[in-house]
């Protein structure tokens, strides 16, 4: 598949939440550098990104709102509405991290990963979704990470933060399908501030700048996919899936033996499917049955 030119952003709107440095402000960068109209938000840092895009002749303000409360989200969307008009890309890239082992992981170490990570995604994208909703597009990117598709020690906050994003993103997809909304996850690798002194130094090798191009196809014009994940890091670029087998079909009364003796043919990945919602893997369920 080939694209007419470069792809570009020219009268687009974006917001980056936690732009202030890492990947976020690589994001925010790139998009401005291809067109698109600014949105930068960062407790700290958003300013400094704001400058850097104004100095290379783009439009772009800092939004210091937290993402962490509704009247936070609700008021980065209203900077980009105020200021240009409309929301037409939104990644929700802000996050921290409060590494703990699980016996010893606190309430409040919990709390405040979900306060950022997910309900902070939710804050931005409700108000977002709606102005998009209206205008009849919109992108979504939604930034999960490897340790919610997989697991990471030390981090069960910070895993279920990010599976619970992947959750938000496929139902985007599916409530955004007919107001023109796309929506999708990425798992980036690469090295940020959050991640130093992490997985003993093995992410250090893995630039920021390798992940953008992933990320931006996904929020852009060009691109027609959604309900999708992607793993993007060091110049890989994968898809994710999450899927069912064809599984093992009982009889009337099934055991936990039956179970136990059939354990092959439930997990046989010969004939994985990709559902596309709830409803497809009952839709699946039933045909089999």
């Amino acid at each position: 598949m080939s694209v007419a030119g470069p792809i570009t952003f020219a009268g687009r709107v974006a917001i980056v939440t936690g732009a202030g440095g890492g990947l976020g402000r690589a994001y925010a960068l790139e998009l401005a550098r291809r067109g698109a109209r600014l949105v930068v938000n960062d407790l700290r840092g958003a300013a400094a990104v704001v400058d850097e895009i104004r100095a290379g002749g783009g439009e772009a303000l800092a939004s210091p709102h937290s993402v962490s409360t509704e009247a936070g989200g609700q008021a980065i969307v209203e900077d980009a509405l105020g200021a240009f008009g409309s929301v037409d890309v939104l990644i929700n890239n802000a996050g921290i991290v409060r590494d703990r082992s699980l016996a010893n992981l606190s309430a409040a170490e919990l709390e405040a990963v979900l306060d950022v990570h997910l309900r902070g995604s939710l804050h931005v994208t409700q108000p977002a979704f709606r102005a998009m909703k209206q205008r009849g597009y919109g992108r979504l990117l939604f930034v999960t990470s490897a340790s919610g598709l997989f697991g990471s020690f030390g981090q069960a906050n910070y895993a279920a933060a990010k599976m619970g994003l992947v959750g938000l993103a496929m139902t985007a997809a599916i409530e955004g399908a007919r107001y023109g909304i796309q929506s999708n996850a990425i798992a980036p690798l690469a090295r940020t501030p959050m991640t130093d002194g992490q997985f003993g130094g093995a992410i250090e090798v893995f630039d920021p700048e390798f992940v953008v191009p992933m990320a931006l196809y996904l929020v852009s014009e060009s691109c027609c996919l959604t309900h999708e994940i992607f793993s993007a890091g060091g110049g890989r670029f994968a898809r994710v899936v999450v899927g069912v087998t064809r599984g093992w079909v009982s009889g009337d009364a099934p055991t936990l033996e039956d179970v136990h003796e059939h354990l092959d043919e439930i997990r046989a990945e010969s004939d994985l499917v990709l559902p596309a919602s709830l409803a497809e893997e009952i839709e699946l369920a039933r045909s089999i049955v």
